[in-house]
């Protein structure tokens, strides 16, 4: 364990009191989203709240619930970054363990059974979960060609992606076949199990961020913070039910099992012989993984990586690079093939990975520049070929994640990086560079990189970025049909809700909204 470890204490009893009060702000944070999100939220087609008495009222008040969704959220992003201030590397004192763990269930509790957040595509799995549990091919057919337009579980899918292959491994889509049996057409049921397994991922990373860290020299509470109570992955991971969280998980915990037994060495070591089940454990760290890339492909990056681990714990050289990298393979491809073969379901999801890019993001800088660039050839009469060059500056942005993921990968082999850090970079770029960027495709790089870069200057970027994304979003997943007026009217009563409920905090705990003394990691 690293020395710094033993330096820091337990939090004196003001600063526990000062952890309650955020603690409670951010709860009560969490309970105005979950009430919000009743008539602000991503709802079915045909709304079970409405059949609620009391509770169906939020439905008739879009702007009241957008409203309250709103304070919920922006409560929920000052108290994580008022969280942070007790998860401070260097600090004397830092909240333990077991603390960031009772504030993260008591921000997630109330999202458990609340209608979707922020997004429509859990009902694009249960539409393509429901295709397969109906025998047909989900790789080729869209909801609307399997179910018909007039499946319910079709009238909840986003029109664009009605007709739509699913893009996802089978791994989740046969959990999502196993979810289809059990709860038929219903919905509510449907969204609750699916949001049970995000929930699965989200516990994995919890289990892998703090056994990561302290092996790469970060304090556990500080990655917990950084990449577990993060509020893109309250809104996100666990409100939006996305299966994103299943295949981080799997990867994160991968990693944790394939290096449990690798020693720690530095450059120039000699390195030892092999311990009890070091082996065992790697083989089964790339299974896990390999279990990952079967629910989402983004997981596949952390396969090299883990190689370039392995590389390093004998000499590092190319031999041994590639003394790991065929056994990995081999297991990886055994694995791959039998999730592929034992679900039924095939390889067609490969042929499928396109789907997502369908969508142009307005975050998107590769989307952007190419809408750009197409205005301004139409200002030059050269004509309106915005989805071409959309189309290049996306293949562009896949050739530059592509550069970034080799260089950080050699960086990686010759000791420059630790290959956690070249994963979070690598996964990063991917996610940033693709067309069709969403606030939670960050959290496939925060997340690595809390778990090894423990230095003010990442924690900084990624603080803001989180905070900045997590507010882009509408709780409702749409537009309002560009009904302005809406949105104005309930952020500006949200901001009276936060700026009333940061008056609270200023009263019983004061210090909280003061400017925090510098660590000496952060002077450095």
């Amino acid at each position: 364990m690293p020395s710094g470890f033993l330096d820091t204490r337990p939090l004196d009893a003001g600063e526990r009191k000062s952890l309650n009060v955020v603690r409670r702000f951010g709860t009560v944070g969490s309970l105005l989203l979950a009430i919000g999100s009743l008539g602000a939220g991503a709802a079915p087609t045909i709304n079970p709240v409405q059949d609620i008495p009391v509770l169906r009222i939020f439905t008739r008040m879009t702007t009241t619930s957008l409203a309250i969704a709103f304070a919920g959220m922006g409560m929920l992003v000052i108290g994580w970054l008022l969280l942070g201030r007790f998860a401070r590397p260097g600090a004397p004192r830092i909240a333990g363990r077991g603390q960031l763990d009772r504030t993260l269930v008591m921000w997630i509790a109330p999202l458990l059974l609340i209608p979707p957040l922020f997004s429509r595509d859990v009902y694009s799995y249960l539409a393509q979960s429901e295709i397969v549990h109906r025998g047909m091919d989900p790789y080729s057919l869209g909801p609307a060609q399997a179910l018909g337009v007039a499946d319910p579980l079709t009238s909840g899918v986003s029109n664009m992606w009605r007709e739509t292959p699913a893009p996802y491994g089978p791994i989740s889509l046969t959990l999502g076949d196993w979810i289809a049996g059990i709860t038929g057409n219903s919905i509510t049921g449907g969204v609750l199990l699916h949001r049970l397994v995000a929930l699965l991922g989200v516990g994995l990373i919890v289990w892998a961020l703090p056994r990561l860290a302290r092996r790469f020299g970060v304090q556990p509470s500080t990655a917990l913070w950084l990449g577990a109570a993060n509020p893109l992955v309250l809104f996100h991971l666990v409100a939006g039910a996305h299966n994103d969280a299943l295949a981080i998980g799997l990867m994160m915990a991968g990693l944790e099992l394939g290096i449990r037994r690798l020693p720690v060495r530095v450059a120039g070591d000699s390195p030892p012989p092999l311990a009890r089940g070091e082996m065992l454990f790697i083989g089964l760290g790339v299974a896990v993984i390999t279990l990952g890339v079967a629910v989402k492909l983004n997981a596949i990056l952390a396969l090299p990586f883990f190689t370039v681990m392995v590389a390093r714990r004998w000499h590092g050289t190319i031999r041994d690079l590639m003394r790991a990298a065929v056994p990995m393979a081999v297991v990886f491809g055994l694995v791959l093939v039998a999730a592929c073969v034992g679900s039924g379901l095939g390889f067609g999801w490969v042929g499928a990975l396109g789907t997502p890019g369908m969508v142009r993001s307005w975050m998107s800088p590769t989307s952007e520049l190419g809408h750009v660039s197409g205005v301004l050839g139409i200002a030059l009469g050269l004509g309106n070929h915005t989805n071409a060059v959309v189309s290049i500056f996306g293949v562009l942005g896949y050739v530059v994640a592509g550069a970034v993921t080799v260089k950080f990968l050699w960086a990686s082999f010759r000791w420059r990086y630790r290959p956690m850090i070249g994963l979070g970079v690598s996964l990063g770029a991917v996610m940033v560079l693709h067309v069709a960027l969403q606030p939670w495709y960050l959290l496939w790089a925060v997340i690595p990189l809390a778990a090894a870069a423990g230095t003010s200057r990442f924690r900084v970027a990624a603080t803001a970025a989180s905070a900045v994304l997590a507010l882009l979003v509408f709780s409702t997943g749409g537009t309002f049909g560009g009904r302005l007026y809406v949105v104005v009217n309930a952020y500006l009563a949200g901001l009276v809700v936060i700026g009333l409920a940061l008056l609270v905090v200023r009263r019983y705990a004061p210090g909280l909204l003061r400017r925090p003394s510098r660590t000496p990691e952060e002077a450095t």
